[in-house]
């Protein structure tokens, strides 16, 4: 998380808004073997806490039943340029949007792996132009090796440290060249952002 409070935020429906529109993040967690980081979907239980799941095969996975952990789920991010500002006797800097969550996690069984599963493919579908993939498609065989293969977890927020970085330290003109500037260079998403969070 970036030191600076004007970085930061309290609205925990946005911190929650970030990890279903994002859909993906790393979770970080000590094991005997140091530090390890999977990369994995999530998704938000609404109530303050965040599923996902693993390979069993992972180092991770045995070692995060009962244990803390970090998500971290990094939002849009960009280089902004000096030349977007009005005075440019400055220097570069890096815009981004990043939330970490803190928390215990728990092993979920199999039942909750498969409601998981189903409402994660669900929201990812649906996302989708066209007629959406159902897990029902899958043989019983094929669905099963899924099972196999992976585990569930759940993780309880106890900490959301977000970080916001939109070029807050500007005045409302220069935020607005800068947004203007971002959109200019493909990153139209962190420049929408800029515009609706710092107005």
């Amino acid at each position: 998380m970036h030191p600076n409070p004007l970085f930061r935020t309290d609205d925990r429906a946005l911190m929650e808004s970030l990890v279903e529109e994002i859909g993906f993040g790393m979770v970080f967690a000590q094991t005997p073997d140091g530090p390890r980081v999977a990369h994995t979907p999530l998704l938000s239980t609404g109530v303050g806490a965040v599923r996902f799941h693993l390979a069993r095969g992972n180092a991770l996975t045995r070692h995060l039943d009962g244990a803390t952990a970090l998500i971290v789920v990094n939002g849009p991010d960009a280089y902004v340029s000096p030349r977007w500002y009005a005075n440019r006797d400055t220097v570069p800097t890096w815009d981004y949007v990043a939330l970490e969550l803190e928390g215990r996690v728990r092993r979920m069984d199999d039942a909750g792996l498969e409601a998981f599963l189903h409402a994660a493919i669900r929201k990812h579908e649906g996302r989708l132009e066209g007629e959406p993939w159902l897990a029902e498609e899958s043989s019983e065989k094929v669905w099963a090796g899924l099972f196999r293969g992976i585990a569930g977890f759940e993780l309880e927020v106890q900490a959301w440290r977000p970080t916001l970085k939109l070029s807050q330290k500007k005045s409302a003109e220069e935020r607005a060249q800068i947004a203007d500037g971002l959109e200019a260079a493909g990153h139209a998403a962190l420049a929408r952002m800029i515009r609706s969070l710092t107005a």
